[in-house]
């Protein structure tokens, strides 16, 4: 559904114990619009994503000299920040201060140490498709107008693949795989749904619609040769590993969500994390079928799927729910009755993901269509593979996904960007926050009551929760095992079936996205964060549960270590 605006969103935020952020350090302020001007000049697709529209005509450049020019830019800046003392700087600047110091180690971690853009083919797979349909999708200038810088990013596309051809040494056979998967995706996808688009939005315009066929075939071309390379030759020699060892790992913590902690006691953490939902996913199946295997009973909860061409409909049929219980039972201010809209998951980014929420950025003011992607299954797997797919999206399940991803998770943190207190805190995210939060949300609807009053209906409910749960444990567990202590995505894969119930090819599809994802614990430890910061903050304010959850999602994704800085201040 097409949504209307929420410009009216926008405005200052009151902090918890009252009144507005204060004045800000202008040379603070004058070094973060050049931090962001910066990086959408390198991300430019992000800087549209973002509602910046000034990025809309050009594409990434992923050329070695492009990235070590990066490179120097963030050293730079890192230098340039440290200069302005982050520790004296007023309260607001010193919260966004350690944040982005924290964005710019991460970043040069990942094209310095990491050198992401030599081992991961998906990076290249994924942007030409997600450049182009950033433009395609919302409505946030004339259709011709938008066609033309599609024009403008599709010229830039040959160009991009060229580099990925020259970059790309010796991937992890994991992270070719997936990138065959996502280009052969994009190829339909330009040579189809971008071309059908473009025909619409040149509205007769036949100049226009012949200088978007010209740059659209150089770049199926192109498309069709990156499929070709990484089958034939990029693949028989992707014998990379993935494992990033235990110093970036940390590190890759350390600086993205401030979480420092030996990796001894996080694994620990996440294991016994594990257990304690283990155990409780054993009992709640034993309430629910006590002649039955918790296995087994799992099961027949998964044998009530969608068929493959209900799988869409059946969500948006569903997302409601969680939303009417939210308002029912006053846990957090909703602040739109505008609705997300339902699609599948873009062909250009099945990377393994079941379900995403694709929002407009904190400074888009015209197209606020908010999508919430769920992944079809694929026409070339086989019978069991679709069943095995289609089961993930059994009717507890499938609540559970909405909690996370529309109500109050994701799709909620959007609603609330706009009136984030400053620009840092619109445009960056920490992924324990986003992602704990909305994971937070799940267990907190369940034990609110969302299950409803039947205690057969609440049980099943319930177990779903948990699964989900073990999911997000086993992630934790296997990320950490994966990438420092040498296990293989197989072997992950069995965590995966054996303590969190997962069907078989599921199951590989999970360990098999820690591979490029190392840190993908932050769903459960970001939730385990986010319990301990709601239980403090209520034992020292007196607030209510939907004190806490208004206080703590209008702070924005922070870190959550700063997050507690804030809320407890």
């Amino acid at each position: 559904m097409q949504v209307s605006s929420l410009a009216f969103l926008v405005g200052a935020c009151a902090h918890p114990g009252g009144g507005r952020a204060r004045p800000g350090d202008p040379g603070f302020a004058r070094f973060v619009d050049d931090y962001f001007d910066a990086k959408f000049a390198f991300e430019p697709s992000s800087g549209t994503a973002a509602g910046l529209h000034q990025y809309d005509s050009r594409i990434e450049d992923r050329s070695q000299a492009r990235i070590s020019a990066r490179v120097v830019e963030l050293e730079q800046q890192r230098a340039r920040l440290e200069a302005l003392h982050p520790g004296r700087l007023p309260f607001d600047d010193a919260i966004d201060a350690e944040a982005l110091m924290g964005q710019i180690r991460a970043e040069l971690l990942d094209l310095q140490t990491l050198q992401v853009w030599r081992h991961n083919p998906m990076l290249y797979a994924g942007l030409a498709g997600g450049a182009i349909d950033g433009l395609m999708k919302r409505n946030f200038a004339p259709p011709a107008q938008r066609l033309r810088s599609v024009v403008a990013r599709l010229a830039g596309i040959v160009a991009l693949y060229a580099a990925a051809r020259v970059n790309l040494d010796n991937p992890p056979k994991e992270f070719t795989d997936l990138a065959l998967r996502m280009s052969k995706g994009s190829e339909g996808f330009f040579a189809g749904g971008v071309a059908e688009w473009a025909r619409g939005a040149a509205a007769g315009d036949a100049a226009l619609l012949a200088e978007f066929e010209r740059a659209n075939a150089a770049a199926v071309a192109a498309i069709a040769d990156f499929t070709n390379w990484l089958r034939a030759d990029l693949l028989p020699r992707s014998r990379g590993t993935y494992a990033i060892g235990a110093d970036a790992f940390a590190a890759k913590l350390r600086y993205e969500d401030l979480v420092d902690m030996p990796l001894g006691v996080l694994l620990a953490k996440g294991e016994a994390q594990l257990r304690r939902d283990h155990d409780a996913f054993v009992r709640t199946a034993a309430a629910i079928d006590p002649g039955k295997t918790p296995l087994a009973v799992m099961q027949s909860l998964s044998a009530d799927h969608p068929t493959a061409a209900d799988l869409i409909p059946s969500v948006a049929r569903s997302v409601e729910d969680a939303r009417r219980f939210l308002v029912a039972q006053d846990l957090v201010t909703i602040p739109s009755e505008v609705r997300p809209s339902i699609a599948e998951t873009p062909p250009y980014a099945r990377s393994g993901s079941f379900a995403s929420m694709d929002t407009p950025g904190p400074y888009e003011s015209r197209a606020t269509e908010a999508f919430y992607y769920v992944t079809p299954v694929e026409k070339d797997w086989d019978a069991q593979h679709q069943e095995e797919h289609l089961r993930l999206y059994n009717r507890n399940v499938v609540a559970d996904i909405n909690i996370h991803e529309a109500y109050p998770g994701h799709y909620l943190q959007f609603l609330y960007a706009p009136r984030f207190p400053t620009k840092t805190r619109k445009l960056m995210q920490a992924n324990t926050n986003a992602e704990g939060w909305a994971h937070y949300a799940e267990a907190m609807m369940i034990d609110e009551g969302f299950g409803g009053p039947d205690p057969l209906a609440a049980a099943k409910m319930r177990l779903a929760q948990l699964q989900e749960a073990l999911l997000r444990d086993c992630r934790y567990v296997v990320g950490i095992k994966l990438h420092t202590a040498g296990m293989t995505v197989e072997d992950g894969a069995k965590v995966f079936e054996e303590q969190a119930y997962q069907e078989a090819a599921n199951a590989y599809e999970e360990s098999r996205r820690g591979a490029y994802n190392p840190t993908y614990l932050y769903y459960t430890l970001g939730k385990l964060q986010i319990q301990e910061l709601r239980d403090e903050y209520r034992a020292k304010t007196g607030g209510s549960l939907k004190a806490f959850h208004d206080a703590f999602v209008a702070q924005g994704s922070l870190p959550l270590p700063l997050v507690r800085r804030i809320l407890l201040r």
